[in-house]
């Protein structure tokens, strides 16, 4: 987990101090989601820096659900994120933790808290509670229940978890300090009633844990040496250190803070994307119009290309934003080398060769990558009727336009040059068809060294080509007005999926799978969807187009 200029950052350095002063002689560390949606990719670099910890230390890294929540949660988030993190190449092992798994164990806790004198039952209201804590510049006050004996407390408490009272009717508070500077501390509620079926459990509890009070429990329990989150949570770490402290855990976690990943121009909050979901505006969470994990994975990046993406932006405690044209360097960096450059036309049009013999097919070579000739070649079948992009056609084109137009020669990429002599319009003056003329001698790779040509252009041979749907991606809120209204609404851009029904892609591709990945000449980088290709029904996702104006932050 070093950074690009080689030195330690700020937890690494926290871990060193710790092994030197013999306080962890394994580090642990663990990844917490709440399975209340689908993570996205500011997740990643929280799974990514937990496990990297792991790993460069020799330690070990727990997969953890923070499931104390059943109003929110359900099997489907877990599952996706377990899919998620494994795709990140996390590897948990064997430790696949919920919380859950501990709810008995923080019931005694809290029953120790209350037999300390240090935790109370509070009749309060939601609204009481809120008023008798006071604000960020008076403390708060005491409630009236304050000071119930420590029998009365235990007793209360055990009718709470025998469903003896309603939601909201009583709650657990920790007995701290209602005048403290921290809000956390102000006697923070750590149990509520919640008659509630949960995804884990089932109906065995009706009073849950609240976060803050469990989290430290169960880092304690599993034995994590650093507990690594947000800096949401820094306000929070003095209740996290007295949950443990008072409990009496030998060698408690400690809690560090770093901040968050966030990417501008894009929508990560599960409010806004569940509402997009539920209103139909994407086909799911993992759309890939969004930023999920899953979303991602599904539009075609790799998990290379995120680990690369995380590891740019760095570890730090300040926050700041990175450009999504960053993660789009990344995965053009990613791919580059390891696919194969094959030709797709998105938007036909038909070339006849007149004087190619008619019946007629070759097989033409094609490297698969110049840059890596590892990939090897491929075969193409070249014939007399072709389809070539629309806008590789103009029948009066503008100055420096190199490609076909009536009386030019272009070379058809990996084959010959060919002159355009006519054209073909339907009734609406639509061109339909370009006829030209080849030249059996400048064949690809025959040696020739006569005339040049200015343009070459791509194609796909007609009666092999294979039809396809391709679709394009814009960003689905538009950037230049931002991503919320002023009423705090999603100002989507309405041009942010573009749907191709009529292309054609080269024979080769005809066995493609969800998640194959293959750059297009150029049109970018593409990828088969993963929920709606099928056998006979090719659908590729665009990735990213090829270029870019990005360029990578200097070092210095």
């Amino acid at each position: 987990m070093e950074n690009e200029t080689g030195s330690r950052n700020f937890i690494e350095q926290i871990i060193d101090q710790d092994i030197a002063e013999g306080h962890c002689p394994v580090v642990r560390t663990r990844f917490p989601p709440e399975p209340n949606g689908y993570l996205h990719i500011g997740h990643a670099k929280s799974i990514l820096l937990n496990y990297g910890l792991a790993q460069q230390y020799g330690g070990k890294f727990n997969m953890r659900f923070d499931d104390t929540n059943p109003t929110k949660e359900k099997v489907e988030f877990v599952e996706s994120i377990k899919e998620d993190i494994k795709w990140l190449g996390a590897d948990w092992e064997d430790r696949l933790f919920f919380a859950s798994d501990y709810f008995e164990q923080m019931y005694e806790a809290a029953g120790k808290l209350i037999r300390k004198g240090k935790a109370y039952v509070c009749d309060l209201t939601p609204e009481e509670i809120r008023e008798y804590r006071g604000t960020l510049t008076e403390p708060g006050k005491d409630s009236p229940y304050r000071n119930r004996s420590i029998e009365e407390n235990l007793a209360l408490f055990e009718d709470m978890r025998k469903g003896k009272y309603k939601d909201g009717e009583k709650v657990l508070r920790a007995k701290i300090d209602m005048a403290s500077p921290n809000m956390n501390m102000r006697d923070p509620i750590i149990y509520r009633v919640a008659h509630m079926t949960h995804h884990n459990t089932g109906d065995k509890w009706c009073i849950y844990p609240m976060y803050d009070f469990a989290h430290p429990i169960e880092d304690a329990i599993e034995g994590i040496t650093h507990s690594i989150c947000t800096l949401e949570f820094e306000d929070h770490r003095p209740l996290y250190d007295w949950v443990v402290r008072e409990l009496e855990y030998e060698n408690p976690p400690k809690q560090i803070e770093f901040a968050k990943l966030y990417l501008t121009n894009v929508v990560t909050g599960k409010r806004y994307i569940k509402k997009l979901v539920e209103e139909g505006i994407v086909d799911g969470w993992d759309d890939p119009r969004l930023v999920s994990i899953a979303a991602l994975r599904r539009r075609g990046f790799t998990p290379e290309s995120i680990q690369r993406f995380v590891e740019l932006c760095g570890v730090s405690k300040s926050n700041s934003s990175a450009d999504y044209a960053m993660l789009e360097y990344c995965i053009r960096e990613d791919l580059k080398l390891k696919r194969p450059r094959m030709m797709a036309v998105l938007d036909p049009i038909k070339l006849i060769i007149d004087n190619y013999p008619e019946g007629e097919v070759e097989y033409l070579d094609a490297d698969n990558n110049l840059e890596n000739e590892a990939l090897g070649k491929r075969k193409i079948p070249f014939c007399r009727e072709l389809y070539i992009e629309r806008e590789d056609f103009m029948e009066v084109p503008p100055k420096k336009y190199f490609r076909l137009f009536p009386g030019n020669e272009v070379r058809l990429m990996h084959a010959y040059f060919v002159k355009c002599e006519s054209i073909t319009k339907d009734e609406n003056g639509n061109v339909i068809e370009v006829h030209c003329t080849y030249d059996p001698e400048t064949k690809a790779g025959s040696g020739f060294t006569g005339r040049k040509v200015k343009g070459t252009i791509h194609w796909v041979p007609a009666p092999f080509a294979v039809p396809a749907q391709v679709r394009l991606y814009e960003n689905i809120v538009d950037e230049e007005l931002g991503v919320y209204n002023e009423d705090g609404s999603l100002n989507l851009n309405p041009n942010s999926l573009t749907i191709l029904e009529h292309c054609y892609v080269e024979p080769a591709l005809a066995e493609a799978k969800a998640y194959d990945s293959f750059q297009f000449v150029r049109q970018g980088f593409f990828c088969g969807d993963a929920r709606d290709l099928k056998p006979g029904k090719l659908v590729f996702n665009r990735i990213v187009s090829l270029k870019s104006s990005y360029k990578l932050p200097s070092a210095n």
